[in-house]
């Protein structure tokens, strides 16, 4: 009986060393668990058709909706990248999508393609990254009024945001 515990003790800990190797290190295989790739086909062709970084946008749909196609948030924004029907339209309109239904938010193509052309256009923009992000979290108006009086990213909701999507980027 003695041995027996003895034994399951010693699996206990060579069990928890194990585990916390994995999180303290976190080896690849364990980064892909943790940060799935969903949908990878779309990311790859639509940030080749807006030449934007592949891990860039897969960094932005994570931190969106963690690649649920159902997200909705309190806001109106509606699916994988988190658009409000009225940004959608506008970009369905400026890239030729002549039947917008803000049921099409929730196929994750269309959603992809259209986020994506926006978070280009965010780019092309601001010319940084970490402004296009903060305009794509707190819109362009907030963005353009901290530019206007030459000041930082303005919410901490926000600076905390194109943090999280860097951090990501760099994971994908």
């Amino acid at each position: 009986m003695r041995r027996a515990v003895t034994l399951l003790l010693v699996v206990g800990i060579v069990a928890g060393v194990c585990a916390a190797y994995v999180v303290v290190t976190q080896p690849p295989w364990f980064e892909r668990l943790r940060y799935p790739l969903h949908y990878a086909e779309y990311v790859r062709v639509h940030a080749r058709a807006n030449g934007l970084d592949p891990a860039l946008l897969a960094a932005v749909i994570y931190q969106e909706s963690k690649f649920d196609v159902q997200a909705r948030s309190p806001a109106g924004a509606i699916g994988l990248m988190q658009l409000t029907p009225a940004t959608a339209h506008g970009i369905a309109t400026r890239t030729g999508g002549a039947r917008f239904r803000t049921s099409d938010l929730l196929d994750p193509e269309i959603n992809i393609r259209y986020g994506s052309w926006y978070l280009a256009h965010l780019l092309r923009k601001y010319g940084r990254e970490r402004l296009a992000l903060a305009a794509y979290n707190a819109g362009q108006g907030n963005v353009d009024r901290w530019r206007a009086r030459g000041e930082p990213i303005g919410f901490a909701e926000t600076r905390a945001y194109v943090t999280r999507v860097e951090r990501l980027k760099r994971r994908y």
